[in-house]
């Protein structure tokens, strides 16, 4: 299960509007909300490490260890195949589809402004682009500004075009897991001993035994006979949360065609909208919301680590 965006965005503008402490915008609230997730994400890490290093409680709902799997759970990947380039493995390349938009062309129009997708998504992601069916190259077909605000095509278009815009992002955040034949796990180890594991003969890595060294995005696996084979779990990142709308005359209309929910447990929820609030604090220039929702925050942390 997910936190609903929609359920959030509605609590965070109930609490802010009765205490009249100020009016968070759709962008504003996407931007707090994936920073958010995203700090969330990260803090599970170190907790898991913590918990790991004290004693733990084996009843069923309250072992600590268990509760931060379970978060992490909706982020964890099966083993994917990686592939091979010229001397490493390529990380998988498995990206979410977070956002789609299309365009009928006007006769000698080449710009399309986004409306649908967010600006900051679209500069982070990866855009696949159709038009009536075929796909274009980006330079060559169309180009993409730096804010991501719009799609210019490089030729004039006749009118009645459909052009398609599939937004993509990257999943891969951190890896787990590496394995060969379906049923070896692939040994990291450090640098300085993968360029001396060779050395010996009681280091030399085999097919029955191999090691992998990960830097630079890249999987380096020895022995050098090993090409294919190898699958790699690991960890995605969360999606950027979207909150869909359309502009209206009143304000904004909720549009779930367009929303991306929270990937976080629904016990993550009040903890989501408090750290929201803190954000939406800044953003409004409220201090008195940032001292509430900051002392709430601590108060948590000190509970989850007492």
């Amino acid at each position: 299960m997910a936190i609903s965006v929609d359920q959030v965005y509605r609590t965070v503008l109930l609490i802010m509007n009765k205490e009249q402490r100020g009016y968070l915008t759709p962008d504003d609230f996407n931007k707090i909300g994936t920073q958010v997730q995203l700090e969330m994400f990260n803090e599970y890490f170190e907790e898991l490490n913590q918990q790991t290093r004290v004693p733990q409680n084996e009843n069923e709902y309250a072992d600590r260890i268990k509760n931060i799997e379970e978060k992490l759970a909706p982020f964890k990947t099966i083993p994917t195949t990686v592939t091979y380039a010229s001397d490493y493995f390529n990380l998988p390349t498995t990206s979410s589809l977070i956002g789609q938009e299309s365009f009928t062309t006007v006769n000698g129009q080449q710009v399309y402004n986004f409306t649908i997708l967010q600006a900051s998504s679209v500069a982070a992601g990866t855009l696949e682009v159709f038009e009536n069916g075929t796909k274009l190259i980006q330079n060559a077909g169309y180009t993409i500004p730096p804010g991501g605000s719009f799609i210019q095509l490089t030729n004039v278009p006749t009118a009645g075009n459909i052009i398609q815009v599939n937004l993509y992002q990257d999943d891969f955040y951190k890896i787990g897991t590496v394995i060969y034949n379906d049923e070896k796990e692939i040994e990291l180890i450090e640098r300085n001993d993968f360029l001396t594991v060779n050395m010996s003969p009681l280091t030399r890595p085999t097919t029955s035994f191999p090691v992998y060294m990960f830097e630079n995005n890249k999987l380096y696996v020895k022995p050098i006979s090993i090409k294919t084979n190898v699958k790699v779990s690991y960890l995605k990142k969360p999606a950027n949360i979207n909150w869909g709308f359309t502009s209206t005359g009143n304000g904004y209309t909720y549009d779930p065609s367009t929303t991306v929910n929270f990937l976080l447990q629904p016990t993550e929820q009040t903890s989501v909208i408090i750290r929201i609030l803190l954000y939406a604090g800044i953003v409004v220039r409220n201090p008195q919301l940032i001292q509430i929702a900051a002392s709430q925050i601590q108060s948590e942390k000190v509970n989850e680590k007492s």
